[in-house]
């Protein structure tokens, strides 16, 4: 199930990169539907109270201890879920305007877009360290060349920076991967296997050292202040489809790997290193909102947002509480839903505007008022309000932050103030005041465009009233993590039974 659900967008990049050029994005778009499907018939066969499902183990490299392993907790097929529903609508958005009559840009894009979702998917199902990295460091060659070949002036300096940053990240990491086979050599036989890491006994020394060149290449990917200036800058030169990809899938395997990994492997050196990393997440939470207010390109804006938001999914992960395992748990996946329709709804409006720039827009929503109202709820669902999904995982690590600390929650809870500025002013400068007479007659947006927003739109609203679906999968993982491997409980809820009688009698 999950070689198949790998190796299809894989295969099938190579297929597009083939194929006839008037062909190529009808398959690239079947082939991403047929991802969607494999993904959905995993998910209805999952059995949320039963651990790691549908694993595979193979030997790879027998005299390292590497496998081909692969398996899927609640954490895995929520990602992977949102992965293969993000990548056709993201083809069918952009449905992508060639740069040469006969598509050949159209098709290079595809081919890119479905390697990507390959090697993500491979990176959420990998149950082995070593095939982790391998393709952890391998999705930044189809991200690479969605940010330099497609895009605006200046996306081959913003592809290079994003590329700098991240294989820093990833050699730090192989230096950490290393340190594992030599731990694991000295207590037995060598093994990259999750299953065996986790068991291991690594020691408080070497595990913080280690746990230090994971931890930095994930907030690296996620990213997480101070390593985060390629984020701004990638999404505003790249496509508003590629800021979709990156923002809303590769930057998850940051915080994906903060889970899996760090918390999963290194136990007492996450417990160790909580201040500091609840520090950066602060700084990040605040400093991510402070400088998006300030951002007259739309997408740059979008894009420093998440840097705020993945302030607050750290910050979920390191409480070491359940309310903020499965507040981060569910903000990775309702983050993906709402920026993504920001994303795209916001390259619409780049399309009619034919700039993004906040400051030259404005008047609009009188000429395309469904363009206007999809802009409004993807910049609510940004924001958290009540109703919609990101509401819900925000709340849930909210409170795991008082829980920490109150002067934690108070400041993070800062963000929600700063969101409201920054998304209702965006939205105000965007899209309210006088009609522009360059903007009369206008269309508004079609059904093609209509159909890949709506049903983002809709999984924002049915969680946020109904969020049960996702806790359901997510809970038992975040319980495997922190009662099983990091050995941390919740403060259960103090009742004084006299109290409760008393206010009883009175009726309160």
């Amino acid at each position: 199930m999950l070689s198949l659900l790998v190796w299809l967008p894989i295969v099938g990049a190579v297929a597009v990169a083939f194929a006839p050029r008037s062909l190529s994005k009808t398959l690239g778009l079947g082939i991403a539907l047929a991802t969607l499907v494999v993904g959905v018939v995993a998910a209805a066969r999952y059995d949320v109270d039963g651990g790691r499902q549908f694993t595979e183990t193979r030997e790879w490299i027998e005299a390292f201890g590497v496998h081909y392993a692969l398996g899927l907790d609640g954490l895995g097929l929520l990602m992977v879920l949102l992965t293969v529903l993000l990548v056709p609508l993201v083809l069918g958005a952009e449905w992508f305007k060639a740069d040469d009559p006969e598509g050949g840009g159209a098709r290079a894009f595809v081919a890119w877009a479905l390697a990507l979702e390959g090697l993500s998917l491979a990176v959420f199902c990998a149950t082995d360290v070593f095939l982790f990295y391998v393709v952890f460091e391998a999705t930044l060659i189809p991200a690479y060349f969605l940010v330099g070949s497609f895009g605006r002036e200046g996306r081959g300096q913003a592809a290079l920076k994003f590329l700098m940053f991240q294989l820093a990240g990833g050699l730090i990491l192989l230096a950490s991967v290393i340190g594992l086979y030599v731990v694991s050599s000295q207590q037995g036989s060598p093994s990259y296997l999750l299953s065996d890491l986790e068991k291991l006994d690594i020691g408080t020394e070497p595990g913080r050292w280690l746990f230090l060149g994971f931890f930095i290449a994930f907030a690296i990917k996620a990213p997480l202040f101070p390593v985060h200036t390629w984020l701004a800058d990638t999404t505003e030169k790249a496509t508003p489809g590629t800021g979709v990809l990156l923002v809303c899938i590769l930057d998850k395997i940051g915080t994906f790997g903060m889970l899996r990994f760090c918390l999963g492997i290194f136990p007492e050196a996450s417990q160790w290193a909580t201040p500091l990393v609840i520090t950066l997440a602060l700084i990040s939470i605040v400093y991510g909102a402070l400088i998006a207010i300030g951002q007259d390109d739309i997408f740059r804006l979008i894009g420093l947002t998440s840097l705020s938001h993945f302030g607050l999914i750290t910050l979920g992960i390191f409480t070491m509480s359940t309310q903020g395992g499965t507040g981060s748990i569910l903000y990775m996946v309702n983050h993906g839903l709402g920026t993504a329709a920001l994303f795209l709804v916001a390259g619409y409006l780049h399309e009619r505007r034919g700039t993004s720039l906040i400051s030259e827009m404005g008047g609009i929503e009188k000429v395309t008022p469904v363009l206007a109202g999809l802009f409004l709820v993807a910049g609510l669902a940004t924001l958290g309000l009540p109703g919609l999904s990101p509401f819900v995982s925000e709340f849930l690590v909210l409170l795991a932050a008082f829980g920490y600390a109150w002067y934690v929650g108070a400041i993070a809870i800062t963000a929600v103030v700063l969101a409201a500025i920054y998304v209702l002013w965006m939205y105000q400068r965007t899209m309210t005041g006088p009609t522009p007479p360059e903007v009369e007659g206008t269309k508004d947006l079609g059904l093609r465009e209509i159909a890949a927003v709506a049903p983002l739109v809709a999984a924002l609203v049915f969680f946020g009233f109904y969020p049960a679906p996702l806790t359901d999968v997510s809970n038992p993982t975040v319980g495997d993590l922190l009662h099983g491997q990091v050995g941390v409980d919740d403060d259960p809820p103090t009742v004084d039974p006299a109290q409760v009688e008393h206010d009883v009698e009175e009726g309160h």
